[in-house]
């Protein structure tokens, strides 16, 4: 199979510089050494030299040509007759390195006769010089090209073998994160989803029970709601991310973003009406452009505002109050959240720790965001900036 010896890039180089060399050679030795006598010799010269520079794209007619050359010029008695073989050696090397098989020995084969009928008169006494210089001329281009030819071929193979290892140890890994993926996915069901489930059936008992009573407390009631609607909630979103660890590429209702595309401004409302009912005062401010975001930064941005939040209303101390500030500017979506630091009487193990702001972060970070967390002036404060997607920014006119 004919197969290419270098890049194209370099191909292209080489064959300039090959033009050059055999050019210089031919001319250097003709007018140094050989010194041609007339118009026939410098003919012969530069139609080996026109033989050989198009030999790049027909070698296998060329070198025929050549050995022809080859004949003719001896048997005219040309000066030409040891440059013309150094071309036609040169010739052979190249049809050894691009082919094998038939042409290379049709090849071979010509050019040996070209050179037993240039010494024809020698034989049959000197049958072993003969010989000899049939291999010296056409055996050793043959022996080079082949060897150059066999390595390159070894290190095609040897480059196609290692690219079928990664390729290979690349399934093996996506396999391997598959399993574990599905290992996951069956844990949460199996340890999570069923403790949820059984949390929300027993409130809806005890929502029944309660409603039964002659006198329910409706304090008592409101909070049984809204525990069976964030079990609930939960457990929905449990679910889907059961769906997505099980068949990460797939796609439909329950599988895929748990915000959909321009849902975010309620899904945030939704969040601080969440929290404004643990008794934390929360005040938002939410720019109606986060509805074009992508679902991943939307739901990163829901995220950040849950767990920032989360931590107002578990480290903020009784009378506690939060700034919930969500705009889109340069290019960027930003994120706000601070508290009036009426929980810094606690010590300061009970503020903000955990796991939580650090998987803020992680999030953060995936989206080559930034985020900083810390004491303000007066209080807590957190802030995240997500670059937007190329989707994402408004065209400007």
């Amino acid at each position: 199979m004919n197969r290419p010896w270098i890049e194209p890039a370099f191909d292209r180089r080489f064959a300039t510089i090959r033009i050059l060399v055999l050019a210089g050679v031919l001319v250097g030795y003709s007018l140094l050494l050989q010194r041609p006598s007339g118009v026939r010799d410098w003919g012969f010269a530069a139609a080996g030299l026109v033989l050989c520079l198009v030999a790049g794209k027909w070698v296998f007619g060329a070198l025929l040509a050549q050995s022809g050359l080859l004949v003719a010029a001896h048997a005219l008695g040309s000066g030409t007759v040891s440059s013309l073989k150094v071309l036609a050696a040169v010739t052979l090397f190249e049809l050894a390195v691009q082919r094998s098989g038939r042409r290379l020995a049709a090849g071979t084969a010509a050019l040996a006769l070209a050179v037993a009928v240039n010494r024809f008169e020698e034989l049959p006494g000197g049958l072993l010089p003969v010989v000899y210089k049939m291999c010296i001329v056409a055996g050793v281009p043959l022996l080079m090209g082949a060897y150059v030819r066999v390595t390159r071929d070894a290190a095609l193979r040897a480059r196609e073998y290692a690219q079928q290892q990664e390729l290979r140890a690349e399934q093996r890994l996506l396999a391997g994160r598959a399993a574990e993926r599905t290992a996951i996915a069956r844990e949460l069901h199996d340890l999570v989803a069923h403790h949820v489930s059984s949390m929300v059936l027993r409130v809806g008992v005890a929502r029944h029970v309660i409603a039964a009573t002659s006198t329910p407390d409706p304090r008592i009631t409101d909070v049984l709601d809204d525990l069976h609607s964030s079990a609930g909630a939960a457990l929905t979103d449990l679910r889907r991310l059961v769906a997505v660890l099980r068949a990460p590429n797939r796609t439909g209702p329950d599988i895929g973003s748990l915000v959909t595309p321009g849902a975010l401004p309620a899904a945030l409302e939704s969040v601080v009406e969440h929290i404004r009912q643990t008794g934390l005062t929360v005040t938002a401010s939410v720019d109606p452009g986060v509805a074009r975001l992508d679902a991943v930064r939307g739901l990163a941005v829901l995220r950040l505002a849950q767990e920032g939040l989360a931590n107002v209303a578990k480290h903020g101390g009784p009378g506690a109050h939060a700034e919930l500030t969500v705009r889109v500017a340069d290019d960027a979506i930003h994120v706000t959240i601070q508290d009036d630091g009426a929980g810094r009487a606690r010590p300061p193990a009970a503020r903000p720790s955990g796991h939580g702001l650090i998987g803020m972060r992680e999030r953060v970070d995936l989206l080559s965001g930034r985020l900083d967390a810390g004491p303000a002036a007066d209080g807590w404060r957190l802030t995240a900036e997500l670059p937007l997607s190329a989707n994402d920014v408004e065209p400007r006119l």
